[in-house]
């Protein structure tokens, strides 16, 4: 059975026995909860055309009452209805014949149906600046999931540009992507509509019940979708990482989860709104992204995206090194990937890598390689100990020998005359002169020499 047919079945069922949609409705964004549905309603001219056995707009009236019944007893919804052209005739064309009639309320599907019961089609059809208009009827005092249901038998009148409007809404964050009903309305016209939103062609009475009951079905229900993390050889076995889901349009966090595999050992089922299109990253190190994912409501989706892991552990003495971190980068990049504990150990994208441990002097360690499921570990050699006395308060700094050259280290306090550090094994020099002293000439320069595990005092005058 198709998805159009089962939602059709749905459809009918909601129709004639008054199903509330109360039990479709769950939770879609990970703190709202509440959706908002503004009705667009067509009362331009043209839907007093005479479509099957009545007019354009009987047909879209008597259609639209039956499903708001339907809707009457859902829970977390509130419903408005704005209408356009039904406030002058034509001719003269009035462009800003549009009207927010009924504002968004709870239990407000009585005087919605007693509103479109009473409209008079008779104007133009101004549908950008109805759009335009629409971002002011949703309330901004709380959250939710802003939906637009635009029902029209025509395209725009008043050279406006729907989808300008449209996208600039949706890239806002103001409005999830619109559903458009096209009531009768030529084929060739389909593409006009279809970068304003999701275009839902109503060719007859059958079908025009038929999408209506689908874009609410879409409109309130969640579809489910899975995330593949792959492993080096293209298995999902990969996980317990963070995943962000961000709306395409707005730029604007929409989910966040932990990657999880559940007790079958396949990753588990996430519950996502269907509306808009969503960009994942995978925060791994490096992070790892889905570019574009669009669902189809009502059918399980799944992607994917390799994401193959090693991990990495940096070994020291922990008598002698306590707190130390060291920099990972990726190989021949300055960038910055992760600041990291020594002993302790972390997951990385397999690859090749760069480190920097922020010891004295600074160890860098470079062609790491994190393969698939491997723990790649790193030591480093044990430190040892020197301590600076001198008799006066003074400038000095010491630096390692290396390569015939002396490459700086540290600075030593100004204020004190006794100073200890923790260096890598070693030949140094410090240089030193005290603060009174007014000539460089009379710095004092002393050679030492750093063994692992060693502790000596080096008295400066």
């Amino acid at each position: 059975m198709s998805y159009i047919k089962i939602n059709f079945i749905f459809l009918i069922l909601a129709f004639c026995t008054n199903i509330s949609f109360a039990q479709q409705v769950t939770q879609t964004d990970q703190n709202i909860k509440l959706t908002r549905i503004l009705f667009v309603f067509d009362a331009s001219q043209s839907m007093l055309a005479k479509w099957e056995t009545d007019s354009k707009m009987n047909i879209a009236k008597k259609m639209l009452n039956t499903l708001l019944d339907s809707l009457a007893k859902v829970d977390d919804i509130e419903l408005a209805l704005r209408v356009y052209g039904h406030q002058y005739s034509v001719p003269p064309q009035r462009c800003d014949d549009t009207r927010l009639e009924v504002p968004f309320s709870k239990n407000n599907v009585n005087k919605i149906k007693g509103t479109i019961n009473k409209l008079q089609a008779q104007g133009t059809t101004p549908i950008a600046k109805s759009l335009e208009s629409a971002a002011l009827d949703f309330p901004k005092s709380t959250k939710s999931r802003n939906i637009i249901i635009l029902i029209t038998d025509g395209i725009e009148a008043c050279d406006g540009d729907p989808c300008a409007v449209s996208l600039a809404l949706q890239k806002q964050g103001i409005i999830l992507k619109p559903f458009v009903i096209g009531v009768g309305l030529d084929l060739e016209f389909k593409k006009t509509f279809e970068c304003v939103g999701q275009y839902f062609d109503a060719a007859n009475e059958t079908q025009f019940k038929e999408v209506l009951g689908i874009v609410i079905s879409q409109a309130l229900n969640n579809t489910s979708m899975q995330v593949n993390l792959l492993d080096k050889t293209g298995n999902p076995t990969e996980t317990d990482v963070n995943m962000t889901f961000y709306d395409r349009e707005s730029g604007k966090i929409k989910y966040n989860f932990i990657h999880t595999l559940n007790n079958r050992g396949v990753p588990d089922t996430l519950i996502l709104d269907p509306l808009p299109s969503y960009r994942m990253v995978a925060h791994t190190i490096p992070p790892v992204f889905i570019d574009s994912i669009k669902l189809t409501p009502g059918k399980h989706t799944v992607v994917a995206t390799d994401a193959p892991q090693g991990y990495l552990i940096v070994k020291a003495n922990i008598q002698q090194y306590k707190e130390l971190d060291f920099i990972v980068r990726q190989k021949g990049k300055m960038l910055t990937l992760n600041m990291q504990n020594v002993n302790y150990t972390e997951k990385y994208i397999v690859g090749s890598y760069d480190i920097e441990v922020l010891t004295l002097p600074r160890l860098l360690i470079n062609d790491i390689d994190i393969a698939q499921s491997h723990t790649t570990t790193v030591r480093i050699p044990d430190p040892g100990m020197i301590t600076f006395m001198t008799d006066a308060p003074g400038y000095g700094s010491v630096l390692l020998e290396k390569d015939n050259k002396l490459e700086w280290v540290i600075n030593l306090d100004i204020e004190s005359t006794k100073q200890t550090f923790t260096l890598l094994p070693g030949n140094y020099q410090v240089v030193w002169r005290g603060k009174n002293v007014k000539r460089s000439m009379n710095s004092i320069t002393k050679s030492f020499k750093i063994v692992s595990g060693s502790s000596i005092p080096l008295y400066i005058k």
